[in-house]
């Protein structure tokens, strides 16, 4: 919140200051009212001329004022917002996979949450600037009677705490009722995900009331809200009212008896519905309290730890990759080097920690224990430009982040180039099948109908694009034809750098320069595949693995 203040501090100051001018413009209001009605009702028609011109600059003068902090307010709220989910966001794409709230949560606080805080700065500088109001009506109406001053002085311990108790209530309402409402975000981009799951189980009413669960909470949450701003503006509605009333009668005693002047009446009677008059005051509050809440929830994520990098770059090398003692997910002190240049494949049976060792050898994550290094140098030692720019990724399930398809495949570290890009797609078999589509390179990727095997070349494409010292195909050619898979392994054989691959077939293995052989989180063996392929408990891991498929 202090740093959302912080960089909201000068529009703020404006808006602090645009709502004291205009406080003070309605406080002297009431004065050259009165002033104008005294010089009327004695028939000073004259001299009542210059305070009537006064009321009226005044009143224009207010109405200008509230029209330039209006349109302040909006402005600097946007530009809050927009700071705000720029801010987490790059925090999310720090922290990586730590992430303090699911992906659907994630959406809610970034869309919701950074709205509602980003009314945190206007609103504290709304709320400096609502309370001048009521403390100055007070002072005015002390210097032009003390004794009503004192009666409404008399009332204000009572409306501190109605205050209190609306402050109080409106955090705890607003705290549940944003959560709900990430739940059900929550759940909402599950179902958009597995929406072909849940067509085809042919029951989505049952999962409409899934998503739906949450609801009643919301609606109670929500209707607590409205309780709390209602029982309050119910108690204000009786208590401030009285206090004008009281305020009238005691300034109407003061005129009978002749120590307050007509002109002096409609002045008290102004200036102590500016006392009392904390409507202003109390919306403040209510959009600072909910701000706050917000604020609150989006503190969580961008307190989630994010990835350190250091500032080496690598030396020259050819890509040699070293593991000791690695201790992640079901990998047990794993001891592996893989020799520069090679292409090495990484088998085993289902949980054996293939996709930990893929993820911690290009520092998706950072293993619980052990070291990784490439080319001599710890990867948490290299900046981030350098480690991106060595090592590259292909997945099984590949997100295509990009406008258009060619986009896609540039998508990385540094812009590649055209040609490089279509000669990536050539490498991956991509490229015969980007040409069938209306704009070629250019077809927008929401409008490319594209098929498992087709979406995993184009993140093969995306990875041949960006050639670094490793690159690390974690089950990226699964959805392959056994054809294009060939075309692809010769691909990676004629390429340069180290090649770390995630295989599920034994062809794939059979293609590579050696095998790591995993077995209950432990290497088992590191040898080329013609010597692996003689033993039986090795040829038992692909006919599992098929089976398994199956």
């Amino acid at each position: 919140m202090r740093e959302t203040v912080r960089q909201s501090a000068g529009p703020g100051a404006l808006i602090l200051l645009l709502s004291c001018a205009s406080a003070g413009a309605a406080l002297a209001l009431p004065a050259a009212l009165g002033r104008a009605l005294d010089r009327v009702l004695a028939g000073r028609q004259t001299q009542a001329g210059p305070w009537i011109t006064l009321v009226a600059v005044l009143t224009v003068l207010v109405v200008l004022i509230g029209a330039l902090e209006s349109a302040v307010t909006a402005t600097a709220s946007a530009r809050s917002a927009a700071w705000i989910r720029r801010r987490v966001l790059g925090h999310v794409l720090d922290a990586g996979t730590r992430q303090a709230c699911s992906e659907g949560e994630l959406v809610a606080r970034l869309t919701g949450n950074a709205v509602q805080g980003a009314t945190v700065p206007v609103s504290v500088a709304g709320t400096l600037a609502a309370v001048v109001t009521p403390i100055g009506g007070l002072v005015a109406l002390a210097l032009t009677d003390l004794l009503t001053a004192l009666v409404v002085l008399a009332g204000l311990p009572l409306f501190a705490l109605l205050l209190k108790v609306f402050v109080r209530g409106s955090g705890a309402s607003s705290a549940g009722y944003l959560h709900t409402q990430g739940e059900i975000a929550g759940r909402l981009l599950e179902a958009v995900r597995g929406a072909r799951t849940i067509a085809a189980a042919g029951h989505p009413e049952r999962d409409a009331r899934r998503i739906l669960a949450p609801l009643p909470e919301l609606s109670r949450q929500g209707h607590r809200m409205w309780e709390v701003l209602g029982r309050s503006t119910a108690q204000a509605a009786i208590l401030l009212p009285l206090l004008q009333i009281a305020v009238l009668a005691v300034a109407g005693l003061r005129v009978a008896h002749g120590d307050l002047s007509v002109g002096g009446l409609l002045a008290a009677w102004r200036y102590a519905a500016l006392a009392t008059g904390t409507g202003a005051l109390v919306g403040m509050v209510n959009t600072l309290t909910r701000g706050r809440t917000a604020l609150a929830r989006l503190q969580d994520v961008v307190e989630a730890p994010t990835v350190p990098y250091g500032v080496r770059e690598l030396p020259p090398g050819k890509g040699e990759l070293r593991l000791r003692g690695i201790v992640h997910g079901p990998l047990r002190g794993l001891d592996l080097t893989v020799p520069g240049g090679s292409v090495v494949a990484v088998v085993g049976r289902s949980g054996s920690g293939k996709s930990a060792l893929a993820a911690v050898a290009g520092r998706l994550v950072d293993p619980e224990s052990g070291t990784v290094a490439l080319d001599g140098v710890a990867l948490p030692e290299l900046s981030r430009g350098a480690l991106r720019r060595a090592v590259g990724y292909a997945f099984a399930r590949p997100v295509l982040l990009g406008a258009t398809v060619g986009d896609t495949i540039a998508y990385g570290a540094e812009d590649p180039g055209d040609a490089t890009v279509r000669a990536a797609a050539r490498a991956a078999c991509a490229d015969p099948f980007i040409r069938t589509m209306p704009a070629g390179y250019a077809t927008p990727c929401a409008t490319a109908p594209l098929s498992g095997g087709e979406a995993q070349r184009l993140g093969l494409a995306r990875a041949f694009a960006h050639p670094g010292r490793l690159l690390i195909l974690d089950d990226a050619t699964s959805s392959l034809d056994s054809a294009t898979e060939l075309k692809v392994s010769q691909a990676l054989l004629h390429g340069s750098g180290t090649h770390l691959i995630i295989a599920q077939r034994a062809a794939t293995a059979a293609r590579a320069d050696l095998v790591v052989w995993l077995e209950h989180g432990r290497l088992r063996a590191l040898a080329p595949p013609r010597e692996l392929a003689q033993l039986p408990d090795y040829r038992a891991v692909f006919e599992e693995e098929e089976a398994t498929s199956c």
